[in-house]
């Protein structure tokens, strides 16, 4: 029995970078928009915080 199930389909990406978009309509290219500027969001937030745990173990090892 394998460990790994050969059988499920290889999940699709919704957007890769570089893809070609010539053939999406307007809306679905406005849901990929909507999707990155999602994720550049999530990607903010976690900069934020390891900034801030990065700011707050220098002030910790400064005094």
């Amino acid at each position: 029995m394998s460990l790994i199930d050969d059988d499920k389909p290889a999940r699709k990406r919704a957007h890769e970078i570089g893809m070609d978009i010539s053939m999406l309509s307007a809306d679905e290219l406005r849901a990929r928009i909507a999707l990155l500027e999602e994720e550049i969001a999530r990607l903010d937030r976690e900069i934020a915080a390891k900034t801030s745990s990065r700011s707050a173990a220098e002030s910790l090892f400064k005094s």
